[in-house]
């Protein structure tokens, strides 16, 4: 049997949906290593995953109007064959999946291409220092995988150049986007400085095309909290000024009946 992935045409994915393989495909994985357990990220690096991750799943609304299924994962293993070693991204969003409700995560621990029939839509890369191979050896090889979108964020100003870069595949190779939004996803990412989980720093965000970055679940629990606390506001001062008036209603009733005027009249 060869070891190419399977991407038969009963396997393909329709419109808006890709169906998870059968059994049949599921590898072995006594002999693969979906879990190497060392913690080699940077505590930065480890709060941008979450971010990148967590805010996706918190504004479905936002940038998913159709609600299209996706899987959105961090520091996952990336397997284009059982015979291959994977590329594990810090950060990548995988669009028109539909998960079983019965899905076996003890089969399927890591993203297997030939599982979901399709590649991540988009791979995010954190640079921490030149070993990494973000710009050359990674970038080679998710364009091998057809990855529509890569992007390399570089935090500490490792390769001197721009903080933020985007590429799109463009044949075989990959591309400068030259622009922040990502079409063919209906995302952009863009820089944006401020405090998240504690942490004031420069972090990549997802936006909308009109630059508004997608909230945390904390920023959109606060968000809501002020909000309510506005309404709550502006419904105590609208019952003063309502209680202030029918006051001054009752005073001036009593100059009338003091002057012998029927108020009512």
């Amino acid at each position: 049997m060869s070891n190419v992935p399977l991407f038969h045409d009963e396997f393909l994915p329709e419109a808006h949906e890709t169906v998870i393989a059968d059994d049949m495909l599921l590898p072995n994985i006594d002999n693969l290593i979906t879990e190497d357990d060392e913690p080699v990220d940077s505590i930065f690096a480890s709060k941008q995953q979450r971010l990148l991750v967590q805010s996706l799943y918190a504004n479905t609304a936002v940038w998913n109007p159709e609600a299209v299924p996706f899987i959105a994962d961090a520091n996952v293993g990336v397997f284009i064959s059982p015979t291959e070693p994977p590329l594990v991204p810090d950060a990548f969003l995988s669009m028109n999946i539909s998960m079983p409700v019965t899905f076996d995560y003890k089969k399927i621990r890591s993203y297997f291409v030939w599982v979901f029939a399709k590649t991540p839509d988009i791979v995010v890369e954190i640079v921490s220092n030149r070993k990494g191979g973000e710009m050359k050896r990674k970038m080679t090889e998710y364009a091998k995988l057809h990855i529509p979108y890569y992007a390399v964020f570089d935090p500490f100003d490792v390769f001197h150049g721009e903080r933020l870069e985007i590429y799109k595949l463009n044949g075989t190779s990959y591309q400068p986007l030259g622009d922040f939004w990502m079409e063919d996803i209906g995302l952009g990412l863009r820089l944006w400085e401020g405090e998240y989980e504690e942490m004031q720093s420069e972090w990549l965000r997802w936006c909308d095309i009109k630059g508004n970055v997608l909230q945390s679940g904390r920023e959109r629990a606060e968000q809501e909290k002020s909000r309510a606390e506005q309404e709550k506001s502006r419904a105590e001062q609208e019952k003063l000024r309502a209680n202030s008036a029918e006051d001054r209603a009752e005073r001036l009733a009593e100059q009338l009946r003091a002057l012998g005027i029927n108020p009512e009249a």
